[in-house]
Formats: structure tokens, C-alpha cells, sequence
């Protein structure tokens, strides 16, 4: 039996499948490593601990595989968007990675948009200046940490890191590239004006490849530390939303993916990079072949859930809250949550914006509380569907992966809230089975992507829209987006209010 390995470097821990020929998955193991949060809106990672977990768990998985190493053909990789690595000229780890989820350049996107041009950004890279991204991360270690910056020889994206220590090679692909703010997305290169605008020295940037392309085989040290063959290939991988989309089958026009993770995602395929959204939503390169997706993001999805359980219900199983959610009618009576726990990304460009419930009386039992949490998580969700359809997508076939794709109860709110039908698969490995899918079509099992999901991914039930449930949360998302202009200059207050007082 011919096997691959998908590895996904996840923000809260890195995941390995193993994966057959016939797309069933024989291992899963994953390990965990901590974030490094030294201020509020501050979070990083030690790059050597990605590195570490991974080999911890290919460690695992090799002791419990049954054949023989060389029978595992090919790896690819799935990887944390947007993350920024930098490297000295002896290719070390130059300070800890600042994450997608790092929210302290807020001087820097402004710079950008100033230096370059709103129109220009949009033109050159179909995306505007955000937090998240790369590009404004690099300038604030140039505004702010000057020593660091002077001895950079490179940058990386978290995976193409932990692909540069398995096999030497320096390389970023496409997917990856595109969250940056500094690739051309029509000429797919890194573009030469916004370096010289902003005066950064392009040779920092990776040589790009395609997410299929084999980068080469594991180093010698690597295969002895894993015990991995060393005559494995590696490919390039994508990054977690693009690899998110193979994984669930996102490979033509008409398909529309939801992901509920610590972030929340809606992501549309896109034949061609003509089209424009006004930098509403993000406009990526795939990794599939020739091809690009819109995405909108929800910064706290599953995060508010997690953060919800944690505070009010330590003790309580996700399961037995979303039974309690169940029995509390659509709306739960009366009661909206925002889920802004870390600012907001679409269609609010807003670091400063925080959550909220609005509505609460003195009859709201946890309940209801839960079931808000769940309705505003995925309302906001739907703020992006809106975008696509106001933009003239259609946005009937909806795949849910992640968190929301495990309860049936939260599909069927998913299916009434989008208005869509909404589909779970058989097996949802989500980036992790997209990985491996690169791999599987890297080493050559198939054509294309797209006979590779004919093989390796199959669905499992349908949720579709309950006419009734949809009528009342038609009325009660246009109140839930009344929530953050309502909101924002006190959240702006509070934030400042919070800062001064630290």
C-alpha cells in the first residue's frame, strides 16, 4: 500500500495524517504548543517548537506505522497564514514569529495604504492593508526593532519554515505569498514597487513555487530523527485556507466553503483574478493550479465558543452545551452576541471593535447565552456571504468544515441563517486531508485535484433551509449588523481606557 502524509501547522498545535492511497485516513496525531503573548493584541511563537512537535509526531506516527517507511511516497503541508519568520544570513531564527492573529501594526497598515495608495495596493495585490497581514509586520520590526531588521537575510511563512528545516530548501508558494501584501497577484511575483516604495529589500522575499512542486527529499538528519525514508518527496503545500478549500472539495466555480476554527471562514473558488470586491473580502491565489478564492474572515469563531465555555461552563462538554442550545428557540428570545473578542476582519477592518451581548434580561438562562454565541458567530459568517451574492456570486452549495461541521445543530442554523443548502462530508480532515491531497497528486497517484477528491472525499448529509427559521433570522441579522456602528465609538473609548490603565 502507497501512503502520504498531510502535516498542518496549526496556530494552537501541528497535525499529521496519514493517509492511503484510497484516501482513508490510517494515523492522526497531534501535538501542541503554547502562544507567546507579552502584551494585549501581541501574539507570537518560537518557530523551534513547530519544529520540535512536528518531529515528536512523525516519531509517533512511524513507531505505530505497520509497513515500511519507503512506502510513504510523498509529503505536503498545510501551514498558518500570514505568520511572519525571519531569518539571518546563516538561515537562524532571527526573534519568535509574530502571528496572523497579532494585531499591533495597526501604525504600519496606515503607512502602507499612505505610502502606496489605496487604489495601488488594491490594483497590485487584489487585498488592502491589515493587521494579519505580512508586509505590515516586517515594518514594524523596521519602526521598532531596527537591531533585528538590519540582520535580515529572509522571511518565511510558519510552514514554509518548518518545510525549510526538513529539507534545506528555501521556498514560499503562491497561497502562502498571497497573504503577505507584497505578491503581484497578476503577474504572480513578489512585486519590485512596493518594496521600493516602502524600501525593503526584495531578495528577503522566498523564491515562489506551485503548491504541488516537489521542493526535493528530507535531509539525512531529518529521516534520522523522524524515522522517516530518506528518499521522501516533499512538496510545496498551501496555505491553511487554500488546502482547507482541497480538503473539502472547493475546486470549481459554484462551491463555497464555511470553516469554523479559532477563526471563522467563508471561501469561494475563483476561476480567474480579474474580478473585484473593493478589498471587502480577500482575493487569494489557490493552490490549486490556475486558480484563486475570495475569502471573508471572522477573527473569533470557534474562539468565542471556546472562550464562552471556558468563563461561564469550565466544567460543561461542548456537546451538552449545544443540546442546551437546541431547546432555546430561534433567536434565544431576544438575545445577540458580537463576536468581536479580537477586533473584526471582514467586512469590518477594525482592531479596536469588542464583543457584546445586547438585549440580556433578567429571564435569560445560560441557554440562551450559548445559543446567541452560536447564532452571532455564524452571522457573522454570513456578513461575507452577503458580500459574494451582492457581488454577484451564487452561494447555494455551502461545505461546513471545523468546529460547526461537528453539530448537527449548528449545520441546520448555518443552513437557515446562509439560506443555503449546507453539506457535511464523510471524513472532514479539513487542511490536513488538502495537504496530503497535494502530495497524493504531487507524487503522481492522479491527474488532478480534482479526480483526487473523486477518490478521497465523499459527503454525508445535507441540511437545508427551514423557511420559518429563515424569515426570523433575515429580521434578526439586519439588527445584528446594526451591533457594530452602535458600538464603536464606546469600544474605541474602552480600548484606550484599558491601554492607560496597563
Amino acid at each position: 500500500m502507497k501512503y502520504v502524509i498531510g502535516i498542518d501547522l496549526g496556530t494552537s498545535a501541528v497535525k499529521v495524517l496519514l493517509v492511503n492511497l484510497y484516501g482513508k485516513v490510517e494515523q492522526e496525531i497531534s501535538k501542541e504548543y503554547p502562544l507567546i503573548q507579552k502584551k494585549s493584541g501581541y501574539n507570537e511563537q518560537n518557530p523551534e517548537l513547530w519544529v520540535a512537535q512536528t518531529i515528536s509526531a512523525l516519531r509517533e506516527l512511524i513507531s505505530g506505522f505497520g509497513g515500511r517507511p519507503e512506502d510513504i511516497e510523498g509529503i505536503s503541508f498545510s501551514g498558518q497564514m500570514h505568520g511572519l519568520v525571519l531569518l539571518d544570513k546563516n538561515h537562524e531564527v532571527i526573534c519568535p514569529a509574530i502571528l496572523w492573529n497579532d494585531t499591533r501594526t495597526t501604525k504600519e497598515c496606515e503607512e502602507i495604504t499612505e505610502a502606496i495608495g489605496y487604489q495601488k495596493l488594491l490594483g497590485i495585490t487584489k487585498n488592502i492593508a491589515l493587521e494579519g497581514f505580512t508586509l505590515p509586520k516586517i515594518l514594524w520590526v523596521k519602526n521598532h526593532e531596527p537591531e533585528n531588521y538590519k540582520q535580515i537575510s529572509h522571511f518565511l511563512l510558519p510552514k514554509d519554515y518548518l518545510r525549510f528545516r526538513m529539507t534545506g530548501a528555501l521556498h514560499s508558494e503562491f497561497s502562502d505569498a498571497a497573504g503577505t501584501l507584497l505578491l503581484d497577484i497578476e503577474n504572480s511575483s513578489w512585486s519590485d514597487e512596493i518594496c521600493r516604495i516602502l524600501d525593503i529589500d526584495i531578495n528577503m522575499c522566498p523564491p515562489l513555487i506551485s503548491s504541488h512542486e516537489c521542493v526535493g527529499t528530507i535531509t539525512n538528519e531529518f529521516a534520522d530523527e523522524t524515522g522517516l525514508n530518506q528518499s521522501t518527496k516533499i512538496f510545496a503545500g498551501g496555505a491553511d485556507n487554500a488546502c482547507g478549500a482541497i480538503g473539502s472539495g472547493i475546486l470549481e466555480e459554484g462551491r463555497t466553503m464555511v470553516s469554523i476554527g479559532t477563526s471563522g471562514v467563508v471561501l469561494a473558488h475563483e476561476k480567474n483574478n480579474d474580478k473585484s470586491f473593493d478589498g471587502k473580502v480577500h482575493y487569494f491565489d489557490h493552490a490549486v493550479p490556475d486558480s484563486y478564492y475570495t475569502m471573508g474572515v471572522t477573527l473569533s469563531a470557534g474562539h468565542s465558543f471556546s472562550w464562552f465555555k471556558n468563563t461561564f461552563a469550565e466544567t460543561e462538554e461542548y456537546e451538552a452545551l449545544i443540546e442546551e442550545a437546541e431547546n432555546t428557540p430561534v433567536g434565544s428570545d431576544g438575545l445577540l452576541f458580537s463576536p468581536y473578542l479580537s477586533g473584526e476582519r471582514t467586512p469590518h477592518v477594525d482592531a479596536s471593535i469588542r464583543g457584546s451581548f445586547i438585549g440580556m434580561d433578567s429571564r435569560h438562562e445560560r441557554k440562551h447565552f450559548t445559543r446567541a454565541v452560536l447564532e452571532g458567530i455564524t452571522f457573522s459568517l454570513n456578513e461575507s456571504i452577503e458580500i459574494f451574492r451582492e457581488n454577484g456570486k451564487e452561494v447555494e452549495k455551502i461545505i461546513s468544515i471545523g468546529g460547526g461541521a461537528k453539530s448537527e445543530i449548528w449545520l441546520q442554523m448555518q443552513a437557515d441563517i446562509f439560506n443555503g443548502e449546507v453539506t457535511k462530508l464523510t471524513s472532514e480532515q479539513g487542511p490536513g486531508m488538502g495537504a496530503a491531497m497535494l502530495a497524493a497528486y504531487g507524487t503522481g497517484w492522479f491527474n488532478s485535484l480534482k479526480e483526487c477528491a473523486n477518490i478521497f472525499l465523499s459527503e454525508d448529509k445535507t441540511f437545508t433551509p427551514i423557511r420559518e427559521n429563515v424569515e426570523k433570522y433575515q429580521y434578526l441579522f439586519e439588527q445584528y449588523k446594526l451591533i457594530y456602528s452602535s458600538t464603536k465609538e464606546i469600544n474605541e473609548k474602552l480600548v484606550a481606557f484599558r491601554e492607560q490603565s496597563l
